[in-house]
């Protein structure tokens, strides 16, 4: 990949625990970040972390490095900003970036720059009703959108012909949502073959919250490490796992990563965890290699 990063990248704004390495920023910055990507023509994935992201992370080593290889990982999810707190460093809410708070001021950017966006995920009729209220909302926007439930496979014809379309359009931004981390592995494995400058691996739900077809949340409740409750109510099935049971995997790396990260504490003769802005990494529980 690109090994050009952004210009906002330096040891101010750039974080690392829990094996991660973060740069947590507002969304006004986060606009920054990506105008800087596509009018330098650019080739950058931004990707994002939030707890579910952190449980998958140490779980599957093909995630991780994906992670490695992004160029810019910003924070999705107030417990995040907590955690980084915990470990010393002075984050605030506002560099908490969610997709539901930061679709309309980029979309509104991308109209007025002029940007063509090509959006991929959500099913077809839930795509095709969020890039109609965004163009209702900034006319001059350019949109593009395809649903997400096709063969991903490398080398399958509906992958094959996604690929064409979107090059045919040359996004400046490409917009991928498909869920953590089928989103992230199809980013990785077609990269090289994306004629886009800007590609947000985890935009997750944006057109869905756009469309109406997935309530929004209360936006005071993200404020204040809540929103998932109201997700959680709306979609007990698929979220039970991720909001009640994958936390504690997250409490337990915590247990374990906490006392040596912050002083120097080796636990049971384990070496200290080598983070994901290093050459190799690993993580402090190791359950599965894939």
């Amino acid at each position: 990949m690109n090994a050009v990063t952004p210009a906002y990248t330096n040891i101010t704004n750039t974080v690392a625990f829990l094996g991660l390495t973060l740069q947590p920023s507002s969304i006004p910055e986060m606009n920054n970040v990506v105008e800087q990507g596509i009018r330098e023509h650019q080739k950058w994935i931004i990707a994002n972390h939030n707890l579910h992201s952190v449980y998958l992370f140490h779980r599957h080593a093909k995630l991780r490095e994906f992670y490695s290889q992004a160029h810019w990982t910003y924070v999705d999810g107030m417990p995040l900003v907590a955690l980084g707190r915990l470990y010393g460093y002075p984050l605030q809410r506002a560099q908490r970036v969610t997709n539901v708070d930061w679709t309309g001021p980029l979309m509104e950017l991308a109209a007025a720059q002029g940007w063509r966006v090509f959006n991929l995920g959500s099913s077809k009729q839930v795509a095709e009703q969020g890039a109609a209220k965004l163009r209702e909302l900034y006319p001059a926007l350019q949109i593009e959108v395809s649903d997400g439930y096709f063969d991903a496979r490398r080398g399958s014809a509906e992958n094959e012909a996604l690929i064409k379309r979107i090059n045919a359009y040359q996004p400046d931004l490409l917009m991928v949502g498909m869920g953590m981390p089928r989103q992230e592995f199809w980013t990785q494995e077609n990269f090289s073959r994306l004629d886009a400058h800007v590609i947000l691996s985890s935009t997750g739900a944006a057109l869905e919250y756009i469309a109406g077809a997935t309530p929004t949340p209360p936006r005071w409740a993200g404020q204040i490490g809540l929103e998932w409750l109201f997700r959680l109510a709306h979609e007990p099935c698929r979220l039970f796992s991720r909001y009640l049971i994958e936390p504690w995997y997250i409490l337990l790396l915590l247990v374990l990563d906490y006392p040596r990260s912050r002083f120097g504490v080796k636990l049971h003769g384990r070496a200290p965890a080598i983070y994901a802005g290093s050459d190799k990494q690993s993580s402090p529980i190791q359950m599965r290699g894939d």
